[in-house]
């Protein structure tokens, strides 16, 4: 058993960010498509295209922290929402 099975024995192969989950929610319960999320997100400097945000909503890119406090501020939640979810639990 590896590592990451031993932390994550029921799940599967662990996800590259713990982002992503909470980003595909908070985007389609504000009704954006990818590409307008990636318009919002501009407008805070971060140049992601929709396939980038796919791999970031699919756990398949990391995410550094100056776009963790970019999607935060274009979805309009905390980073902390982000990270840790509405109970703010990881």
């Amino acid at each position: 058993m590896s590592h990451a099975d031993a932390i994550n024995p029921n799940h599967g192969p662990r996800p590259t960010n713990l982002i992503g989950p909470q980003v595909r929610y908070l985007r389609e319960r504000l009704g954006l498509t990818q590409d307008e999320l990636a318009g919002r997100l501009c407008r805070y400097g971060l140049e992601l295209d929709y396939v980038k945000i796919g791999q970031i909503e699919n756990g398949k890119r990391r995410v550094v922290d100056w776009e963790l406090v970019g999607f935060a501020r274009a979805l309009g939640v905390s980073v902390n929402w982000l990270l840790c979810g509405e109970d703010g639990r990881l």
